[in-house]
């Protein structure tokens, strides 16, 4: 039996998903990912630790998290108890479909250097009485609930956008010296991922030891780092084959890849599909 209450609108592929969890135990995401639509991530209770592009957050009741197209991603457990939350996934259909002419203020939220905003607790209140509803009309479906679904995501990006107008993101900081070691890592393997990296490499580059990088790199991130790496090719490897007319065995090699075999392996298992498929696919949306 499920520990988790969950209720949704729509689907993965469509315009605006939208979903409520709430569970009582102790959760981690187990899927290591990034997707090509917005996503947003608002904490109802509980804790939980973000990690986001280079650096790992705590977030708390109240937090809304932002994050990026095809910006790698995971959340983690924070304590012993459970956590409520609810998500709101987005593409450009649905940012063209209600408010283009606005597009660039209410996706301001995902260009800042920090993803993480903490409002105050008037804001919270706003949010907390849309989330309330949101969460009745998801459960309820009563007749032109979607209607409110997508006033609600609306108006959820046009408070945060109004607050960043006069408001900095808090900037959090590093739980232990060690998170932010394994921050530094990170940034380097986001530079250099197309170069020969292994670990007894970072150890000497970095003054830890090959054991406890590798243990202190899966708990500080959630990732392996070989997991790692392979997401940050494999997703620069999408990125050349939706924009550039190079060869697929190029840009295997220039996204660090030494085998192609190993490419094509390594990119269906992240991506579910070939890179020939994936590049087809991207070109029939043009």
């Amino acid at each position: 039996m499920s520990d988790a209450q969950i209720s949704s609108f729509g689907s993965m592929s469509d315009p605006l998903y939208v979903e409520y969890a709430k569970r009582s135990t102790p959760f981690s995401m187990t899927d290591n990912h990034f997707h090509p639509y917005y996503e947003i991530y608002y904490m109802r209770s509980g804790e939980r630790i973000y990690f986001i592009k280079d650096s790992s957050y705590p977030i708390q009741q109240g937090d809304l998290v932002f994050i990026n197209k095809y910006e790698l991603h995971k959340t983690l457990q924070a304590g012993s108890g459970g956590h409520e939350r609810v998500i709101l996934h987005f593409d450009d259909r649905f940012v063209h479909s209600v408010c283009d002419q606005q597009s660039k203020l209410l996706l301001s939220p995902f260009h800042q250097d920090s993803p993480v905003i903490r409002l105050p607790a008037d804001d919270q209140e706003v949010i907390e009485s849309h989330m309330d509803r949101l969460e009745a009309e998801l459960a309820e479906q009563p007749i032109g609930y979607e209607l409110y679904v997508r006033h609600a995501a609306v108006d959820l990006l046009l408070l945060a956008s109004r607050f960043l107008q006069k408001h900095a993101p808090v900037e959090l900081a590093y739980a232990t010296p060690m998170h932010k070691k394994i921050s530094e890592i990170v940034r380097f393997l986001n530079v250099h991922y197309a170069e020969p990296i292994h670990l007894h490499m970072l150890s000497e580059r970095f003054f830890v030891s090959p054991y406890y990088l590798s243990r202190m790199f899966k708990e500080v991130t959630g990732f392996a780092l070989t997991d790692y790496l392979n997401l940050t090719r494999v997703r620069e490897a999408q990125r050349q084959l939706r924009e550039t007319d190079l060869k697929i065995i190029d840009v295997a090699a220039s996204v660090g890849f030494d085998n192609f075999s190993h490419f094509g392996k390594t990119f269906k298992k992240i991506t579910r599909t070939s890179a020939r498929s994936y590049r087809m696919a991207e070109r029939k949306k043009r």
